[in-house]
């Protein structure tokens, strides 16, 4: 497999699962490539919370989590809430990608509300995960595979009323504020396609799509992608299995 060039510092990686050989698994996964290093391991959300969210020295910090949903102690859920709440703080902590699975939607959307990177189911092939890795490493998220949009559909088609009515007249605000093209991409972002598909759709450079994207992040206070497309769906803008 080829790997990416770039940084030639590897990407550090922490995991966060309470079943010791699943963590096996994973870590000689990521350890096979020269540009990731799992560094950090944790049993529960708790522990994770805990060893993610002190403050290190520069070059010492976990890039990149993979965390379960359930685990005993603290879930991921809370725990991926609580990272994100030591980041609002200021301290440096890690991108997260929940691992689940189709019987834990509810988790999903709580934690993706929760400043999750993205998600990745746990049969996902081993190409997809590291994937999964660089792209919120390199400050995207995870959104693309088609796993991932049939998830999506999923969770907003049996979780209608999940959101509060006051953050979903904030989301719907955020969407009247998008221009009829802008509309256009994040209807795209929500089908899963890339910048570079999305400028070959609508016959425009990448440079030109880079830009809509980060308006239209901007006017719906998404942190990145995945929040986006969750609210291009609990909007109605885009249906499941449209």
């Amino acid at each position: 497999m080829t790997q990416p060039q770039g940084d030639p510092s590897p990407i550090r990686v922490a995991l966060v699962d309470d079943q010791q050989l699943v963590r096996a698994g994973f870590r000689m996964v990521v350890d096979s490539q020269p540009d990731l290093q799992v560094v950090a391991e944790a049993n529960d959300g708790e522990e994770a919370v805990r060893l993610l969210s002190r403050r290190v020295a520069p070059g010492e910090q976990v890039d990149v989590v993979l965390m379960d949903v359930r685990m005993p102690r603290l879930d991921g859920l809370a725990a991926t809430a609580r990272l994100t709440a030591a980041a609002a703080a200021g301290l440096a902590v890690p991108r997260v990608i929940v691992l689940t699975t189709f019987d834990l939607d509810e988790y999903v959307l709580a934690a993706i509300r929760a400043g999750a990177s993205g998600f990745l189911l746990k049969d996902a092939q081993p190409e997809e995960m590291l994937a999964a890795i660089r792209t919120v490493h390199a400050g995207d998220a995870v959104i693309a595979p088609s796993s991932t949009r049939r998830l999506l559909e999923h969770l907003m088609a049996t979780l209608p009323s999940a959101q509060p009515s006051g953050e979903r007249s904030a989301a719907q605000a955020g969407v009247d504020r998008l221009t009829d093209r802008e509309r256009e991409v994040l209807v795209l972002i929500a089908h899963g396609r890339s910048n570079t598909e999305i400028g070959q759709d609508l016959f425009v450079a990448e440079a030109t799509v880079k830009t809509h994207v980060g308006r239209i992040l901007a006017k719906l206070g998404a942190r990145d992608r995945v929040q986006a497309v969750v609210v291009a769906y609990e909007t109605s803008l885009v249906r499941p299995g449209a």
